[in-house]
């Protein structure tokens, strides 16, 4: 599987705004694109205007298919006004154990 996780900071009227376009994303992307395994959005547990996103794919191709999508370009400009992608804090793919 392959893994991102993304920090974003949003102002702090506009959180609510925030979670309801995560959360069309996240459901559009796993209606629409099988390659779309996990997507979840995290509330920091000290600031509560800092958000984060884990999400998984079925490969990186996924992604990248995810990224050209109308899902993920909605989401983008909808947040792009009140919130700031400020660490892209995973970028990789899972280490399979063969003997678990």
């Amino acid at each position: 599987m392959y893994h991102i996780a993304v920090r974003w900071n949003v102002k702090p009227e506009h959180r609510q705004d925030f979670i309801d376009a995560a959360q069309k994303d996240g459901r559009e992307a796993g209606a629409a694109e099988p390659g779309t395994l996990r997507f979840e959005l995290i509330v920091d547990e000290s600031d509560p205007n800092v958000f984060y996103l884990n999400e998984g794919y079925a490969d990186i191709d996924a992604f990248n298919q995810h990224a050209e999508l109308e899902p993920f370009k909605t989401f983008f400009a909808a947040v792009e006004p009140y919130a700031e992608l400020t660490d892209w804090l995973i970028k990789g793919n899972t280490v399979i154990d063969p003997q678990a």
